[in-house]
C-alpha cells in the first residue's frame, strides 16, 4: 500500500514539473545543445554520461556522432546500439526524455574526424541518396531519436568535389519529403531535420545553396567557432563577435556578426539560423613569450588541458581556474582571452569564452533577431560546478537567463534519474556499461570482459543479472554459460533484483544496503 501511495506521489510531482517545464519552455527561441559520445573516456570526475545531462537546460539535444557504413547510418562507438548484454548509450540519452518531455533528442551524422569520402559516395546517385533517406527513418524511428542533424563537414570541401553543393541540396529536399510523407503515414510527428553549418566565407560558398536547404530544414545551427586555432601562425580568437578595427581581408570575416549576416543575405530566414557558442577554447604556442597580444607570432598548439588532453583545445573548466594563465579582455571582439605566467604555461595562449562574453553574444543574438543559440558542447561547460565556483553549468545557465529561460527553482538543481518509473518495461532504466576492475590492477575496458576467477560467483547459476550483497550499484552478469563481469548502474540508480536491471532507488526493494 505504502508504494502505491509512493508511486502516485511521484506521478503528481512529474506532473508539477512536467507544467513549470511548458510554462517556462516557450521563449520562441532554439536552445540546441551537442552531447559527445567520446566524453564518456575523460579521466575520472569529469566523464560525462547521458545521465549528466541536465534537461532543463536545452531544448534540443544532439547526439554526436554516428556515422555511416555504406548509404545506412551506423554506430559509432561501441557501446552507442543497445546489445543483449548491455544498454546502449543510444538509448540512455533518449530515455533523458522521461525528466522533460518538452525537449527534442536528434541523431548528428558527421563530425570533422568523419570527413567527406562516404558522404560524397552516398550523395552521388538518387539510388544511394534514397537508401540513406529510408534506412535513416527507420534507424532513427528504432531507436526513439527526434530527428536528424546533418553535420558534413563540408560538401565541396575538403576532397569533396563542387557537384556535392548541390546534391546535398537534393539530398535535403529528398529527406524533407520522406520525414514529411512517413509522419503522414505513421500518424506521428515527423522527424526533424537539421544542419550543422560552416561559418567561414569560402567553405560556405562552397557548400551551400542557401535559399534551397533553408526552406527544408527546420532551423541551422551555424558553427560560428573554431574561427581561429593553432594551424595560424598568429594568435586569434576561436569565436569573436565582432572584427577588429586593426583586422584586414579574410580575417575581418572571422567572427560571429558577419558569419551570421553572410548566411541571411544568401537567403536564410534569421529566425531559422541558431548561433554557435563555444563551451571552450583555442589556444597556441607563442614563438615570442614577450608579445601576447591579438596577431603574436605563434606555432602550433598550447598544452593540452589535464581532463580534455588536446593540445590547442581546452574546456571551459579547464580554463577558469587556471593560475598559469593572465586573463585578458579583447573588448573590440567582446572575448576574453589568456596568456602563460608561469611554468609548462608560460609560452601558451589561449582565447575562449566565459559568463561575460556569452552574456554580450546572447543579447546580440536576441536584439538581431536570429532563432536562438546553439553550443559546443555540453561536457565542456564546468557542468559539476566543480572547477569555476559558479554553480553547475554556469554557461550554459547564463545563456538561458539571457533569453529570459531561467532555470525552474522548483525542479532539482542537479541532473539524475526521472523521479518515475518508465511507462513501460521496454523502456529500462540505463546502465553504465564502463566496467569496474573486479580483482586489484585488472584493466578497465571499452566493451565486456571476463574474467577468470577461481571462486566464479556464476558457477553453476544460469545467464542473468544478479545482486552483489552489500552494494547496491553494481551487478554481477552471467553469460556465455559460467563467465562473469561486474557492471556498474547509471549515476544514481541502484540494482533491482526484481527486475534484474538498474532501476531508480525508491522503487528498489533491498534490505542489504
Amino acid at each position: 500500500m505504502y508504494r502505491h501511495k509512493k508511486m502516485r506521489a511521484l506521478v503528481c510531482v512529474f506532473a508539477l514539473v512536467a507544467t513549470i517545464y511548458s510554462v517556462n519552455a516557450d521563449t520562441g527561441k532554439i536552445r540546441a545543445c551537442y552531447y559527445t559520445n567520446w566524453a564518456q573516456y575523460r579521466p575520472e570526475g569529469y566523464k560525462y554520461f547521458p545521465e549528466d545531462i541536465d534537461t532543463r537546460l536545452c531544448s534540443h539535444y544532439f547526439y554526436s556522432f554516428a556515422t555511416m557504413k555504406g548509404n545506412q547510418l551506423a554506430a559509432y562507438e561501441w557501446n552507442d546500439d543497445d546489445e543483449e548484454w548491455m544498454v546502449g548509450m543510444y538509448t540512455r540519452f533518449t530515455n533523458m526524455k522521461q525528466q522533460n518531455p518538452e525537449i527534442k533528442m536528434l541523431l548528428a551524422v558527421g563530425g570533422w574526424n568523419f570527413g567527406t569520402e562516404r558522404m560524397t559516395k552516398m550523395l552521388a546517385t538518387a539510388a544511394n541518396r534514397k537508401e540513406f533517406v529510408d534506412t535513416s527513418i527507420v534507424y532513427l524511428r528504432d531507436r526513439n531519436f527526434d530527428g536528424l542533424d546533418l553535420d558534413f563537414e563540408y560538401p565541396g570541401s575538403r576532397g569533396s568535389p563542387p557537384e556535392d553543393k548541390h546534391r546535398f541540396t537534393l539530398l535535403v529536399q529528398e529527406l524533407r519529403a520522406a520525414f514529411d510523407r512517413e509522419g503522414q503515414e505513421t500518424g506521428q510527428e515527423p522527424l526533424l531535420l537539421t544542419a550543422a553549418v560552416a561559418a567561414g566565407k569560402a567553405t560556405i560558398d562552397a557548400a551551400y545553396e542557401i535559399p534551397a536547404i533553408s526552406k527544408d530544414l527546420d532551423f541551422i545551427n551555424l558553427m560560428s567557432y573554431d574561427l581561429n586555432g593553432a594551424w595560424n601562425n598568429y594568435t586569434g580568437h576561436n569565436s569573436p563577435l565582432y572584427a577588429r578595427s586593426d583586422e584586414t581581408g579574410n580575417q575581418r570575416l572571422l567572427n560571429m556578426e558577419w558569419a551570421a549576416n553572410y548566411w541571411v543575405e544568401q537567403g536564410c530566414p534569421k529566425e531559422k539560423l541558431i548561433i554557435g557558442m563555444a563551451m571552450y577554447g583555442r589556444g597556441f604556442r607563442l614563438t615570442e613569450p614577450g608579445k601576447h597580444d591579438f596577431g603574436a607570432p605563434a606555432k602550433g598548439p598550447s598544452t593540452a588541458g589535464q581532463y580534455t588532453r588536446e593540445a590547442g583545445f581546452m574546456s571551459y573548466y579547464e580554463i577558469c581556474q587556471n593560475s598559469a594563465l593572465n586573463k585578458d579582455w579583447q573588448d573590440e571582439h567582446k572575448v576574453p582571452y589568456g596568456y602563460g605566467a608561469q611554468n609548462s604555461w608560460s609560452n601558451d595562449w589561449v582565447g575562449y569564452d566565459d559568463v561575460e562574453s556569452l552574456t554580450l553574444k546572447a543579447q546580440w543574438m536576441m536584439r538581431e533577431g536570429f532563432g536562438g543559440w546553439m553550443i559546443w558542447c555540453l561536457d565542456l561547460d564546468d557542468f559539476n560546478g566543480r572547477t569555476c565556483g559558479q554553480g553547475n553549468y554556469p554557461l550554459l545557465t547564463t545563456l538561458n537567463e539571457v533569453i529570459g529561460q531561467p532555470i525552474p527553482p522548483t525542479v532539482p538543481t542537479t541532473a539524475g534519474p526521472s523521479t518515475t518509473k518508465p511507462p513501460t518495461t521496454t523502456q529500462k532504466p540505463t546502465t553504465t556499461t564502463t566496467l569496474r576492475p573486479t580483482t586489484p590492477g585488472e584493466t578497465t575496458t571499452r566493451g565486456p570482459t571476463t574474467t577468470a576467477d577461481p571462486n566464479n560467483p556464476c558457477e553453476g547459476r544460469p545467464d542473468g543479472n544478479y545482486a552483489i550483497p552489500g552494494d547496491c550499484e553494481r551487478f554481477i552478469m552471467c553469460h556465455g554459460g559460467g563467465k562473469h563481469m561486474i557492471v556498474e548502474c547509471a549515476k544514481g540508480t541502484i540494482f533491482d533484483p526484481a527486475w534484474g536491471d538498474c532501476s531508480w532507488p525508491q522503487l528498489v526493494d533491498r534490505d542489504d544496503c
